[in-house]
């Protein structure tokens, strides 16, 4: 009977470990650099919200995890079809490259689709949005704020998570 229970509680363990899995990087661990191709990686995580065309044949792969989640993977796909890397884009160092000037397809090629998009007239704005991980266990929206005639970036700020 002892046995029946540990069996039984190592399974229940197991389930309960994968379903706490973070949803953001599911797929990601069927990869592998240099060996899986386009289509393990589609077939890992999915249709990709955009394809962005590199030099020489090679394509970057957009992966964001939201509109809840906090990460937005690029995964790097060589001319000849090969998985050459990944990263996770949402995070301060890549917002640091974020600069008044830049258009919407630069921002959008650097962190991904925006979580959300708000007008703001009376400011001639228009306000892109990213969840990130600020922190273990703490969220924070990462703002881009376009001028509506020019259709580039006027400044950068962050937000804290609003809750109730």
């Amino acid at each position: 009977m002892k046995n029946f229970l540990r069996a039984v509680s190592g399974l229940l363990c197991g389930l309960l470990m994968f379903g706490c899995r973070p949803v953001e990087d599911f797929g990601l661990e069927k990869l592998t650099k240099g060996v899986s191709t386009e289509a393990d990686v589609r077939a890992a995580m999915g249709e990709p919200a955009a394809v962005w065309p590199e030099g020489n044949g090679a394509r970057t792969l957009e992966y964001p995890k939201g509109p809840e989640g906090n990460r937005t993977f690029m995964v790097d796909v060589d001319a000849g079809g090969v998985l050459h890397d990944w990263k996770q884009v949402l995070t301060p160092e890549n917002f640091a490259t974020i600069a008044p000037g830049m258009t919407r397809d630069e921002v959008r090629r650097k962190l991904g689709r925006p979580r959300t998009v708000a007008n703001f007239p009376l400011k001639n704005e228009e306000v892109w949005d990213w969840r990130y991980q600020a922190s273990p266990g703490e969220d924070k929206f990462f703002n881009v704020h376009f001028d509506r005639s020019s259709n580039r970036v006027v400044r950068v700020s962050e937000s804290e998570e609003v809750h109730g």
